[in-house]
């Protein structure tokens, strides 16, 4: 019959003896989840590292509420098709909002912040139509965590539950990350990262933290981990670059002789540019320079700021609260990254392929003298480093041209107690923040001009002592969490 809809009794029959099994177990999940007490207190620190508390959180697959309940969202919704489980999860947890829905049919009307898909992905019956689904919940600032169990530990979890030491489950779905990927991008997602957790499911004093929190971050050991995470964003819409306002804040320091440059070369962007001169206590007489600029170019958006402490990462930081633009940007006064390349960067932000884009000078060729070959060398040891702790591609940490929202720059200044004041470059500041709020960070490279002006402020040792710091910080804030 014509216009009648199809009902595949195949995945009816499959969701209603999973909903059967889950409703029958529900008054044990406590039982079982102290069997595994340590997989699930390890993955409720991960997935804390990566949802601020205060977030609006919604879980699918939520079981008893338990994660849900350990972020401390300030708006918190977990879904599960089991009514047994809801009911428990609304007595456990009467501060959030729970709902017996199925993934494949979700009425939500409302986006969130994070979206968890905690264990859930290896017990759907279609794994692309839950995505398809999660993408309408979705906009642009959304992150979506999943976690999924490694297929290498299919045989010995099947044991562990033929013994009754595990969570019973019915058959499952075994997905590798590679094929998890491939759904992300058949769905309109994009992977931001991923990362393997769980070495050692057992709890023994020491050896649980030596595996479970270093080792599994390491080769060979991170391939036999128990189980997977994948951060992800949903992708634009294509649409032509919104008109944007741009701020680009200009660190001077005994830069006199290039403020000139900057005037005539910065170039207008998006709906309208200000340029905002932090000057660092100079030598020379860069202060007058810019207010004698400022006067000849009175047709620009322009202020002039004393710097109130010490170091580039002050100035930013001074730089970009003064700022009114939605985008904003870092452009070193010596010129050595050209003005005339900021366009570029501008449209990455204002079209979504990239949330923050770090200027990349180890692509191209340089001028002569642009770089000496020592510092050339540190630049690429340093890039393979933070490109292994960040768990996506930097190729060149120090590029002084950095770009991201202005909403964006405001949820890193208000998680920055996490790091603290620990960065005078300003540089790691901001790479460090958009690593742990999940930024989509996009490499571009711009080719580096040598000084036309002035002697470079970088001083090769004592700032090379400073970067290994930087790296054995990064280690403990963000790789072994």
């Amino acid at each position: 019959m014509t216009g009648q809809k199809y009902v595949d009794e195949a995945a009816e029959r499959y969701t209603r003896e999973r909903i059967r099994h889950w409703d029958s177990l529900a008054k044990d999940l406590g039982q079982w989840k102290r069997m595994s007490g340590v997989y699930h207190a390890r993955l409720s620190e991960v997935v804390r590292f990566i949802a601020p508390e205060g977030s609006n959180i919604l879980e699918i697959g939520c079981g008893r509420g338990d994660l849900l309940a350990s972020l401390n969202p300030s708006r918190g919704v977990g879904v599960d098709f089991s009514g047994e489980t809801v009911k428990i999860a609304k007595e456990r947890h009467p501060n959030l909002t729970f709902i017996q829905a199925d993934a494949l049919d979700l009425a939500l009307d409302e986006d969130f912040d994070y979206i968890i898909l905690s264990d859930i992905l290896n017990d759907l019956w279609d794994v692309q139509r839950a995505l398809q689904n999660v993408r309408k919940l979705c906009s642009p600032h959304t992150r979506v965590v999943i976690n999924l169990y490694s297929k290498l530990w299919e045989a010995p979890l099947s044991l562990t539950k033929k013994m009754g030491l595990s969570t019973p489950l019915l058959s499952q779905n075994w997905l590798t990350v590679e094929d998890v990927k491939n759904l992300l991008e058949l769905t309109d997602f994009e992977e931001i990262r991923h990362f393997s957790e769980v070495l050692f499911p057992f709890s023994i004093p020491g050896v649980e933290r030596l595996f479970n929190r270093y080792l599994v971050k390491l080769w060979p050991f991170k391939h036999m981990a128990l189980t997977n995470f994948i951060v992800a964003r949903s992708m634009g819409s294509g649409a032509a670059p919104t008109q944007r306002t741009v701020s680009v804040v200009v660190p001077v320091r005994n830069e006199a002789g290039n403020i000139a440059s900057i005037f005539s070369r910065t170039p207008e962007m998006g709906g309208g540019t200000e340029l905002i001169f932090v000057e660092g206590h100079s030598t020379d007489d860069s202060y007058a320079v810019i207010e004698s600029e400022m006067a000849k170019n009175s047709e620009r958006k322009v202020k002039l700021l004393r710097q109130p402490g010490k170091g580039k990462g002050d100035a930013v930081r001074a730089g970009f609260a003064a700022a009114t633009g939605d985008i904003l940007m870092i452009l070193d006064a010596d010129l050595t990254v050209p003005p005339e390349d900021l366009p570029r960067f501008y449209e990455v932000i204002a079209s979504g392929k990239g949330e923050f884009v770090n200027g990349v000078r180890l692509v191209y060729p340089m001028e002569e003298k642009a770089m000496r070959f020592l510092n050339l060398l540190g630049n690429k040891f340093f890039s393979l480093a933070f490109s292994w702790l960040l768990g996506q591609q930097i190729k060149d940490t120090l590029c002084g041209t950095k770009v991201l929202s202005k909403t964006n720059y405001e949820t890193i200044a208000k998680n920055r107690s996490y790091f603290g004041d620990f960065d005078p470059f300003g540089d790691y500041d901001l790479i460090f923040g958009a690593a742990k709020a999940n930024l989509k960070i996009v490499d571009l490279p711009t080719r580096y001009r040598a000084r036309s002006y002035g002697e470079t402020n970088i001083h090769r040792w004592s700032h090379g002592a400073l970067l290994f710091r930087m790296v054995a910080f990064a280690l403990r804030r963000i790789k072994f969490v």
